[in-house]
């Protein structure tokens, strides 16, 4: 017996250790697990809370990394609830009822090591302030923002990620001044907001811009221009007509996925050879011919090299009211093209 007990200390040292956490710490962790909440041991970093009807958020064990808050009626996020959990990496209060007033001062920055924070489907109506600057992906969708406060991002070299979408930004809060200080941003999302123009001091690290579902209606002569990374743009469920526009606004060499789904358009805007998929569905396009959307001359296509032919793989353009068959001078154009819908 003597012999099964200490293969079973040693196992669970081995656990903990595993995990970059004494013995001592890991006792303590998990007798300061709170009342209601589950702490695993084979996991001593997490506290789960979730979907516990909470009211405020209990004392938090001090070794705790990854805190799961979600689904619950949190309305105060509290610096004095948080003050030993100064080592979270992770925290998540998505499905809560806490608005701006409700983020007490200093509850945020006070936590040195926080890289993910998401408060999804709460109440804010600005973009809490101040924020750690260790963060890397900041969800702050289905709030009710209408702000974000000037220089709240400065410091924050680290942020790769913000998630604004289902929120209530109109032009005037999306600028150069409240973007100003994500140097290393890969990833935004401003989709089903107010916006009725393409955002603008979007840093040039933009990799992928999302603006589904506002009033967007034209795009500025080269505004890709400055954004030299843009890989992935949605656009879907805007106000874009032809006009809107401009021919060789997507003439840039990294985009590799352009959606323009439920638009106005009436023709085919100009295809980059870069370009591997495109959706056009739900448009007004009544025709569509290689002569006119093809980025490459056809004497200059290789059979035998593939890299000299256009990269398009999958095409979208059901829903407008062009009848099929696909004209054959796309399909020599694009032949590399494994889907098309129409």
């Amino acid at each position: 017996m003597a012999h099964l007990l200490s293969l079973l200390c040693l196992c669970l040292v081995g656990k903990v250790l595993g995990q970059d956490m004494s013995l001592e710490e890991y006792i303590a962790q998990m007798q300061a697990c709170p009342k209601g909440c589950r702490c695993p041991a084979n996991f001593p970093r997490a506290v789960y809370c979730d979907n516990k009807g909470l009211k405020s958020i209990p004392n938090i064990p001090p070794h705790t990394w990854y805190l799961y808050l979600q689904n619950n009626l949190i309305e105060v996020l509290s610096a004095d609830a948080l003050r030993n959990a100064t080592k979270l990496r992770w925290l998540n209060l998505n499905h809560n009822k806490i608005d701006t007033k409700g983020v007490q001062e200093g509850a945020l920055s006070a936590m040195s090591h926080l890289a993910h924070l998401y408060m999804d489907a709460n109440l804010l109506s600005s973009v809490p302030s101040p924020l750690p600057t260790s963060l890397e992906h900041l969800r702050l969708s289905r709030n009710r923002i209408s702000s974000i406060p000037s220089r709240v991002f400065i410091g924050l070299d680290k942020l790769n990620l913000l998630d604004l979408q289902g929120n209530k930004l109109m032009d005037d809060d999306v600028t150069e001044m409240s973007l100003k200080g994500l140097t290393n941003l890969v990833q935004i999302n401003l989709a089903k907001n107010q916006l009725s123009s393409m955002p603008i001091g979007l840093p040039p690290t933009t990799t992928q811009l999302f603006l589904d579902g506002n009033n967007i209606e034209k795009i500025p002569a080269g505004y890709f221009k400055d954004l030299p990374n843009m890989a992935f743009l949605r656009l879907n469920h805007n106000k874009l007509g032809s006009s809107g526009v401009p021919k060789n606004v997507f003439n840039v060499s990294s985009i590799l996925d352009l959606q323009l789904s439920h638009n106005l358009l009436t023709e085919v805007p100009f295809i980059p050879s870069g370009l591997e998929q495109l959706h056009l569905d739900h448009n007004n396009i009544k025709t569509v011919s290689g002569a006119n959307i093809c980025p490459v001359a056809a004497e200059a296509m290789d059979d035998s090299n593939n890299d000299s032919v256009p990269r398009l793989r999958y095409l979208r353009l059901d829903g407008n009211t062009i009848k099929p068959p696909i004209p054959r001078d796309v399909i020599l154009c694009f032949r590399l093209l494994r889907s098309i819908v129409i």
